[in-house]
């Protein structure tokens, strides 16, 4: 599963770098269903002025209407950066099994870093993760993508 892992964390790490080169943060996720993609997305908050345009959204999103179901049960989500709030509850509800994320978010994770959220009891559906695949490089493109911001090298939106 490591490997599997690995390649599908590459797939999100390629919408990270779409989302870099238009000026977004570089957070990136693909949902993948029976072997198969069946939603990405990169974060589009800038370009569309929408606090909600997460990458995990679209990927969830472009897999719902793939699927032509909301309930995504037997998939998995990759995605760069550990999913904030707003985004794990999302998978929840959509019925998505597994998480697998790159690089912890302390200042706004909400599956093991400041949040734990799957882990709380009473919820109807129980999400599986796993934490840490390629985090080094998932990491080193959020990093850098800030330190170019900082710097004045980012432009946004293109």
């Amino acid at each position: 599963m490591e490997n599997q892992d690995q390649s599908y964390m590459e797939l999100a790490l390629q919408e990270a770098r779409e989302a870099t080169r238009i000026g977004e943060v570089p957070i990136g996720a693909v949902l993948i269903g029976g072997g198969e993609i069946l939603g990405r997305g990169h974060n589009l908050r800038e370009k569309n002025q929408d606090p909600t345009a997460h990458a995990e959204i679209f990927a969830i999103q472009a897999a719902a209407r793939k699927m032509g179901t909301w309930r995504l049960e037997d998939c998995t989500l990759y995605v760069t950066l550990e999913p904030c709030p707003m985004c794990a509850g999302a998978i929840m509800l959509a019925r998505i099994a597994r998480v697998v994320y790159g690089a912890r978010d302390p200042k706004g994770g909400a599956v093991e870093s400041l949040l734990k959220l799957y882990d709380l009891e009473g919820f109807n559906h129980r999400v599986s993760y796993q934490g840490g695949v390629m985090a080094e490089e998932c990491g080193r493109l959020l990093s850098e993508f800030f330190r170019d911001l900082r710097q004045g090298r980012v432009s946004e939106s293109g």
